[in-house]
């Protein structure tokens, strides 16, 4: 079977987390037979630090399929994920990570703690990066620009 990225589902969803006045970052898990689950940041709505795409996603992916793991299953998301969604992504034992733009300020995949990387981590997935950086890093740009004017990064 060809490759297919559905990282534009999960742009979608990071540009109507944007809308709403959150974080642009969209999340969606890819199972056997399709989209499981998809998500955006809703930690301002919800007034839940915990409420990053990521963590929604698997949250909504597991209620779907009616289990706590997320064995086979590939996660899409648009920013490297945080320290405490990679763990999430271990505990929930996603089999691939595909994520668009690397955060050199708070990621904890390939940037900062590199928590995959740890002998305590227990499940590490395949990790690909890169895919469709520009259009994710865009997005969040043109949100903080908004926010901060249009000088600042």
């Amino acid at each position: 079977m060809p490759f297919r990225s559905y990282m534009d589902i999960a742009l979608e969803e990071a540009r109507a987390a944007a809308a709403r006045g959150e974080v642009p970052v969209g999340a969606v898990i890819i199972g056997e037979s399709g989209v499981v689950a998809q998500a955006g940041n809703r930690t301002r709505e919800l007034n839940d630090p915990t409420a990053h795409a990521e963590i929604l996603a698997i949250r909504a992916a597991c209620a779907a399929l009616g289990q706590e793991r997320l064995t086979g299953c590939d996660l899409y998301v648009t920013l490297e994920p945080c320290p405490m969604c990679a763990a999430a992504i271990s505990n929930a034992r996603i089999a691939r990570l595909y994520y668009g733009a690397a955060d050199p300020k708070s990621g904890g995949v390939g940037q900062g703690p590199r928590v995959f990387s740890h002998p305590q981590c227990h499940h590490r997935p395949e990790i690909y990066d890169g895919i469709n950086a520009p259009a994710a890093q865009d997005l969040l740009l043109e949100f903080f620009a908004a926010r901060r004017g249009p000088n600042s990064v």
